[in-house]
C-alpha cells in the first residue's frame, strides 16, 4: 500500500504564489511518474504536472511558464512551485503517483486525499 501527503495549499491573491510539497511513503518497487492534478467545482480532474523518473515533464497549457513542477527521487517526494497565480487556478490540488509495486506487478495510480487552493481576485 502507497499513501501519498500533500501540504502548501491555502489561499492567496491573484499574481500570488504557492509551493506544494507531496511525500510518498509504504512499500513499493519503484515509482514511475509522481504529478498534480487538480479539480474545480464542476468540472473533471485535469493534469497540471507530471514529471518521469528519467526528468520528463508534461505541463498543461494554461499553466506553461507559471508552474514548475520538481522531484527528488531518493526522498519520494515531489512539488509544484505555482508562480503568478489567477482565480482560474482555484481548485483542489491531488498529488498522484504511478507506483511499481513490485517487478512481477503492472504499475498503479495512487492519489493523495487533495489540498484546496484558492486564488482570491
Amino acid at each position: 500500500q502507497v499513501q501519498l501527503v500533500e501540504s502548501g495549499g491555502g489561499l492567496v491573491q491573484a499574481g500570488g504564489s504557492l509551493r506544494l510539497s507531496c511525500a510518498a511513503s509504504g512499500r513499493f518497487f519503484s515509482i514511475n511518474v509522481m504529478g498534480w492534478y487538480r479539480q474545480a467545482p464542476g468540472k473533471q480532474r485535469e493534469l497540471v504536472a507530471s514529471l518521469t523518473t528519467g526528468g520528463i515533464t508534461n505541463y498543461a497549457d494554461s499553466v506553461k511558464g507559471r508552474f514548475t513542477i520538481s522531484r527528488d527521487n531518493s526522498k519520494n517526494t515531489v512539488d509544484l512551485q505555482m508562480n503568478s497565480l489567477k482565480s482560474e487556478d482555484t481548485a483542489v490540488y491531488y498529488c498522484s503517483a504511478v507506483v511499481v509495486p513490485n517487478p512481477t506487478l503492472v504499475e498503479y495510480r495512487y492519489w493523495g486525499q487533495g489540498t484546496q487552493v484558492t486564488v482570491s481576485s
